[in-house]
């Protein structure tokens, strides 16, 4: 229930993970999911906890970038700095030095030091052409870096590159790429945005009742309202016109 949950109800993930920490706590897979729990809810230390716990039991070091990360969450970016020192790091396979990467430059930011977070996330994985499943992820946070920096025009050129490798939705690149282009999107199912479009529908007809200029295509129901309409002083009607044009009378013929 915690994996299944983890994404879209995070915090009811957080209170399953409480049920299994009572019942189990001495299985390091609970230990590992409670502490994604947390940290999914922003509980850094309780995260941090667990993860120190799981780490403990199994010997692994796979978690060394979340507890890392949540050094971050606890505004101790100097000590997650610090652990990307660490001999532990170099057991990482390469998905988790990336990730240990990005949380290294985000540590340099939350110090502001930006020009450090470009220079950190600098890589042969970020100039490999080949996607990976961190790929679009770290060239994210590379032009963040580069926006923070003051280096937008290059920062634009990396959110183009992240959207391509992004297919799967994991950031916002798209988005923030809009924003630099000054475009905005229109959500189209939005409620609100209908509403509007219903008020300014209803008022259309009112508009073109109530206005000064008179619809062409009114029709007149009785003889008061066309003498209303129309001046006898500005029309003359001819009484003896028998209904056909004058240049089409020889056709008519």
């Amino acid at each position: 229930m915690v994996a299944r949950l983890l994404d879209s109800e995070p915090e009811e993930a957080y209170q399953y993970s409480r049920i299994a920490l009572r019942l189990a706590s001495r299985v390091a897979a609970v230990r590992e999911a409670a502490g994604f729990a947390s940290y999914m809810t922003q509980r850094y230390s309780e995260a941090l906890t667990e993860f120190r716990a799981a780490r403990r039991m199994t010997g692994r070091v796979d978690l060394w970038p979340v507890m890392a990360d949540c050094e971050r969450g606890l505004g101790r970016p100097e000590r997650a700095l610090a652990m990307a020192g660490e001999p532990e790091v170099k057991q990482l396979d390469k998905a988790g030095q990336v990730e240990m990467r990005l949380v290294a430059a985000g540590a340099r930011s939350d110090m502001e030091q930006f020009d450090a977070a470009v220079v950190t996330l600098q890589s042969p994985e970020l100039a490999s052409n080949s996607v990976q499943p961190w790929t679009a992820r770290l060239r994210y946070a590379y032009a963040e870096a580069l926006i923070a920096a003051g280096r937008a025009d290059e920062a634009r050129d990396w959110f183009v590159k992240a959207t391509e490798a992004d297919t799967e939705g994991s950031t916002n690149a798209a988005e923030r790429l809009a924003e630099i282009d000054g475009l905005e999107f229109v959500d189209a199912l939005d409620p609100e945005l209908a509403e509007e479009e219903a008020e300014l529908a209803a008022e259309e007809p009112a508009k073109r009742k109530g206005g000064g200029v008179p619809d062409e295509r009114e029709i007149f129901e009785d003889e008061e309202d066309v003498e209303e309409f129309y001046d006898e002083d500005d029309v003359e009607i001819d009484e003896d016109f028998d209904g056909v044009v004058p240049e089409r009378a020889a056709d008519a013929k």
